[in-house]
């Protein structure tokens, strides 16, 4: 197969941690051919389709320069989305207008024949905070609001909560607020910018201190491992971008509950790869944009994720759905 895979740029991967870095380098080990670029190297003009300025790249195997480019400068060589075989979404968040718009271009290249991975409708569909709205039976208490008065409230009946915006990532812009309230009007402000931005604001699980657990889906089934990210020191986050630290351990029986009840239902919507965080026995969000967490679990279990999703990707590559893997 012919692969493209959108994503940030190149130069930024810390190879050693990076799951799309995982997902090409088993691609390329069972024989795929390999092509990158950016959102913002996709274009459309009327009277043609949905096109894209690529870089074809074969991996090294030099752990400093990771890859060999073909083409030297992004522009060189525009290539259609439907002429390859399978086009993987994975650039970060934030989910911004401009992440919104790519997925508009990448559901008009689908039109044209193209197969996109996650699909670019279940991608604006399932806004990663929000998207535990659905699945209440399985979530702690939350609030979803704009209003500061709201806030208040919640607090008040919850005592110890957090707050955070819709559109972070990394655990960027995440507070806690214990029963004092100390300082709740200011964080309020910070996140709601006066009213103007919504807020997502939970009920604070002290099960963090075992691990924001990281439980990745794959065609509909999980993966035998999720990664708890522990807080260290003082943070109250989990995130492994600001400390947390990873461990690699098999899923509680709630873990599977939640993943099977969720995996089949998401992946029927167009969503290959799919990352659940748990924490507790509580779901906190939907990862759908570029789920992470392969190569921390691979390099503590053995479990390979990487060619776990490369064979899903095969087979619904070849198919008009995703095949659900079996268990």
């Amino acid at each position: 197969m012919h692969i493209l895979f959108i994503a940030d740029p190149l130069a930024s991967f810390k190879i050693y941690k990076d799951t799309t870095f995982a997902m090409m380098r088993e691609a390329q080990r069972r024989g795929h051919t390999l092509s990158s670029c950016e959102p913002k190297d996709i274009m459309w003009q009327r009277g043609g389709v949905v096109t894209a300025f690529v870089r074809d790249i074969t991996l090294t195997g030099d752990k400093d320069v990771w890859y060999s480019a073909k083409q030297q400068h992004p522009d060189e060589r525009p290539q259609a989305l439907k002429d390859f075989d399978a086009v993987v979404m994975r650039k970060d968040p934030p989910f911004d207008s401009e992440f919104f718009y790519a997925t508009h271009l990448l559901e008009q290249a689908e039109r044209e024949g193209a197969k996109v991975f996650n699909k670019p409708r279940a991608l604006r569909d399932h806004p990663e905070k929000l998207a535990i709205l659905e699945f209440p039976q399985f979530i702690g208490p939350t609030l979803v609001t704009r209003d500061a008065a709201d806030i208040k409230r919640f607090h008040a009946e919850h005592q110890d909560i957090i707050l955070k915006p819709l559109d972070g990532m990394g655990g960027a812009g995440i507070f806690r607020v214990k029963a004092d309230g100390l300082n709740l009007g200011g964080i309020i402000e910070t996140l709601n910018k006066d009213g103007a931005e919504t807020v997502m604001v939970q009920k604070f699980l002290p099960a963090i201190s075992e691990g924001d657990k990281r439980i990745l889906v794959i065609a509909g089934k999980p993966v035998p491992f999720s990664l708890a990210r522990i807080p260290q020191g003082n943070e109250v986050r989990g995130n492994l971008a600001v400390g947390g630290i990873g461990v690699a351990q098999p899923l509680s029986e709630r873990d599977d509950e939640i993943a099977n009840a969720l995996g089949p239902i998401l992946a029927s919507r167009g969503l290959l790869l799919v990352g659940l965080d748990v924490i507790g026995d509580s779901l906190t969000e939907i990862n759908v944009t570029s789920p992470t967490c392969f190569q921390e679990i691979f390099d503590q279990t053995d479990c390979d994720v990487a060619a776990l999703f490369i064979t899903a990707l095969e087979q619904a590559a070849r198919s008009s759905s995703i095949p659900v893997r079996s268990p």
